[in-house]
């Protein structure tokens, strides 16, 4: 295949603020794995990331003294455009960590700063890779090729990456904690309600956005294990899963999470809904599904013969980030697949035109 620029995304463990206002971070930035990309044709490709490539002793280097970017440049960060892209710099203790590459940097950046503070966490590394067509097994996954002579060029501090929350920037100090009055949900006071054997619940927000999530788990298990249609695994699971949940729920209620975590997975939300709505179109009804199923939903859209079933939820969550990145490039819109513009404005005037012509026939049979 040659060699060609990638992205992976990882999470930020801990940071701290100096006395100028800069953020000094330590966090995972890659690790070893078998993931999916999305290739330009649109297939999917099994790509293998091995640890004698990725902990290998040039590629743990090119982690060192890189420039830390605000989401991906569309080109390589060089001497020529460092100015121009560049946020703050990784250090030069690239290493190895619980089977992770982990690297510190810092951010010198206000603006950037400030995006960090409102919850942009997630980090992306852009890299550049040989990738060779190598099938073989690692950890148990498939793969068709493997990354080799991996290069570190920059790491972006982005909304969302490939590797998922694992890798985001994590913090407790109340320094990122923002304001309530400034963060309520519709304008109001009211809480947020779940309800539990037909009665209804008063709940905190973070208690309401863990409850979701069991339920989203809840749900896959459940769907996965009965092989059942996908909106009655959801009903099923949600029902048979919610009696087990009552007490930690309850516990929830007294120990909730800090309001960085709870803004953290609104934001998530929002932002998955405004990829996915383009794809979905304005009819697909978003409320009640767990991001998988919105995920899988999308994915369907565009690759009819896609099979969800036994995939890993880091499985569905690459697909889709490849996919909307490729969509993006292609015009995809809802209803219209990868074709182009005259294609879709054929197809457009054509549905116009035959819907003037019902109304026509419908006018002239009331006239007799």
């Amino acid at each position: 295949m040659g060699r060609v620029n990638l992205y992976d995304k990882a999470l930020i463990e801990d940071f701290s603020e100096t006395d100028e206002g800069y953020l000094t971070v330590k966090a995972p930035i890659t690790r070893p794995g078998v993931f999916p990309y999305l290739t330009k044709d649109g297939a999917v490709e099994m790509q293998a990331k091995l640890p004698e490539e990725l902990f290998s002793d040039k590629t743990i280097k090119s982690a060192n003294a890189k420039p830390v970017t605000d989401d991906h440049p569309h080109e390589a960060v060089t001497a020529n455009n460092f100015t121009k892209y560049s946020k703050g710099m990784t250090h030069t203790d690239a290493r190895v960590e619980n089977n992770t590459l982990v690297v510190s940097f810092t951010v010198t950046d206000s603006a950037t700063i400030g995006k960090i503070k409102a919850g942009k966490r997630e980090l992306s590394i852009g890299f550049s890779a040989d990738v060779k067509d190598e099938k073989g097994n690692y950890s148990g996954m498939n793969y068709d090729s493997v990354q080799r002579n991996m290069q570190v060029n920059h790491l972006a501090i982005v909304d969302k990456g490939r590797a998922g929350p694992e890798v985001a920037i994590l913090n407790d100090s109340v320094d990122f904690v923002m304001d309530s009055k400034k963060n309520k949900q519709n304008g109001g006071n009211k809480m947020p309600q779940i309800i539990i054997d037909g009665s209804e619940f008063e709940v905190d927000t973070a208690v309401k956005s863990k409850f979701d999530a069991l339920s989203a788990q809840a749900d896959a298990a459940e769907t996965k294990a009965k092989g059942l249609d996908a909106l009655q695994g959801e009903r099923d699971a949600l029902k048979e899963k919610l009696d087990a949940k009552e007490a930690e729920i309850t516990e929830l209620k007294k120990n909730q999470v800090n309001e960085d975590e709870m803004d953290s997975r609104v934001q998530a939300r929002i932002e998955l809904v405004e990829k996915a709505k383009p794809i979905l179109g304005d009819s697909f009804e978003f409320t009640g599904k767990s991001d998988r199923v919105v995920k899988e939903a999308a994915i369907l859209e565009t690759k009819k013969d896609f099979k969800a079933d036994g995939k890993s939820d880091d499985y569905i969550d690459a697909f889709f980030d490849s996919m909307t990145e490729l969509v993006a490039d292609k015009g995809f819109t809802h209803g219209v697949n990868f074709s182009d513009a005259k294609d879709k404005e054929k197809a457009a005037d054509e549905e116009i035109n035959q819907k003037k012509q019902n109304r026509l026939n419908m006018n002239k049979k009331g006239e007799k």
